[in-house]
């Protein structure tokens, strides 16, 4: 079958989008969806750790690897997308037992296990022949011994991915999570994080690779919950935002596509090595290729599709390149989500610019100005003068790797660094533990997300279960005044639209 005829075939078993399908061998490639732009406002974070591993352009050239990510910009993950299906026809609930059940005890211990299940755990139950166990240890070890400073630099991407890039901000914008239940989806995001630093993390019945795969079907449940609000009608108007869904398919391609789960894995896995060696505590190309490999296999039990995994470290920097340059946003959903991060209810505003401020200006050593003032452009943190917190917390990674330089050198370094048993950027977690507790929340079941996929054609999605309650209204369509709490907790998802404030005029809070 000719590339057209197959691509022609695919589109022919759906009446929606005509790129709305899973890729096969001997496909065209598929175009970028429209959403997706070049957006000088990522360069300083891109330039600051790639400039002399690659010739850096402003605007990265679209390599073989990085169009093959492109095109799966309009898929998510086939397998488990499928199970989801099924589960919401046979009930959620029911569904995850036997998931559970799978991911304990195998998938020949489920009796007449549905084909879906069958199907999700077949690779799930090999190992790709491309893994090196070994390699991916040394890249585990290598990926925990980076420098807080390190670690910090990827955290910082994450969060400016996570509230201003388009994909990942509209995504988290539109089922809530971050506002309305920061805490539950901060305690599970970091147990996840902290859980496969560990020694054996994915081997296949360890804790960590059972709770990667839940993660999983977690994503798959929003990617179905967002597509059934979103429609299929490819001749909609593409979305100008969420109070418009019909037609951001068209617009964005597949939420939580495979693409970019793929770039988020590369620099997950490249940023702390790469913060380091620009400041002087080097690596080299083998050790970045063993942190590939580490995140690879990650990004494998994710469901990543295989073909667009890179094989090595060379291929996975021009695909993170890629991405961060054209990650987008602000979103329409940025002042909603900041708002809720920085705008606290209570307390003094004198008080909140202390805590946030030596933070922000960390942000803006390691990415830039413009990202920081896109990121807090809509709040009430604006105007803040970062330019001594920047220079302090230039100072501070400066400080923090260069004692790991030093500490390199010392006797007992390889085996410190082998005895590590998480990135030291993850060891505040048990705080988060015992501040969740507080709040009466302990566990991190990644089952919040099990209406999800349930939403009716157009509709909203569902509120979470009430285990914490988001203290800040965020209805961005006004924000004079706050309402009582209960009246808060009695919102539905339906009204809340990301209409933020003008950018630079003072609210009245």
């Amino acid at each position: 079958m000719t590339s057209q005829a197959a691509q022609a075939d695919a589109a022919a078993q759906h009446d929606g989008h005509p790129f709305d399908y899973y890729r096969r061998d001997g496909m065209a490639l598929r175009p970028a969806p429209p959403r997706v732009r070049f957006d000088d406002i990522w360069t300083p974070a891109r330039q600051n750790i790639l400039e002399g591993w690659i010739d850096f352009q402003t605007k990265p050239r679209e390599t073989e690897p990085v169009r093959k990510v492109i095109d799966h910009m309009w898929q998510g993950d086939e397998l488990m997308d499928a199970v989801v299906e099924q589960f919401r026809e046979m009930g959620m609930a029911e569904g995850r037992k036997l998931l559970d059940q799978a991911l304990d005890h195998g998938i020949e211990s489920v009796p007449d296990a549905p084909a879906e299940l069958v199907a999700l755990f077949e690779p799930l139950d090999r190992t790709p022949e491309w893994l090196d166990w070994e390699l991916w240890e040394r890249g585990r070890v290598l990926w925990n011994n980076a420098s807080l400073a390190g670690g910090l630099g990827m955290l910082v991407g994450d969060v400016f991915g996570t509230f201003v890039g388009d994909d990942v901000a509209y995504a988290v914008g539109e089922t809530g999570r971050l506002v309305q239940d920061n805490l539950r989806r901060s305690l599970e995001t970091g147990a996840w994080f902290r859980a496969v630093t560990l020694k054996g993390a994915l081997e296949r019945f360890a804790e960590p690779f059972k709770d990667t795969v839940r993660v999983r079907l977690m994503h798959s449940q929003v990617r179905a919950g967002l597509r059934r609000r979103w429609g299929d009608d490819p001749d909609a108007p593409a979305a100008a935002g969420a109070s418009g869904p019909r037609g951001a398919f068209a617009a964005h391609g597949d939420p939580i596509s495979s693409a970019w789960m793929m770039v988020a894995a590369t620099t997950f896995a490249l940023q702390p090595l790469l913060v380091d060696h620009a400041h002087g505590r080097t690596c080299t190309w083998a050790d970045l290729d063993a942190v590939t490999m580490y995140w690879n296999y990650i990004a494998h039990v994710f469901g990543v599709a295989d073909d667009i995994i890179p094989r090595d470290a060379r291929a996975a920097v021009e695909i993170m390149d890629w991405g961060v340059a054209h990650a987008g946003g602000p979103s329409p959903w940025t002042d909603v989500q900041a708002r809720a991060a920085f705008d606290r209810p209570g307390g003094s505003g004198l008080i909140t610019r202390a805590l946030l401020t030596p933070m922000l200006g960390l942000m803006t050593y390691y990415s830039g100005e413009r990202l920081t003032r896109a990121l807090i452009g809509g709040t009430r943190m604006r105007d803040v003068d970062l330019r001594l917190w920047t220079a302090l917390g230039k100072a501070f990674v400066w400080g923090n790797v260069g004692f790991r330089r030093v500490a390199d050198v010392l006797p007992g370094a390889a085996r410190r660094a082998e005895a590590r048993t998480t990135a030291p950027v993850y060891r505040s977690h048990e705080f988060m533990e015992r501040l969740a507790a507080r709040r009466g929340l302990s566990g991190t079941p990644f089952d919040h997300h099990n209406t999800t996929a349930g939403v009716a054609q157009g509709g909203a999605i569902p509120a979470p279960p009430p285990l914490s309650r988001c203290p800040v209204p965020h209805e961005p369509t006004s924000c004079a005044g706050r309402r009582p709490a209960q009246e808060h907790a009695r919102t539905n998802r339906a009204d809340l639209r990301p209409e933020p404030l003008a950018r630079g005029k003072e609210d009245s809070r």
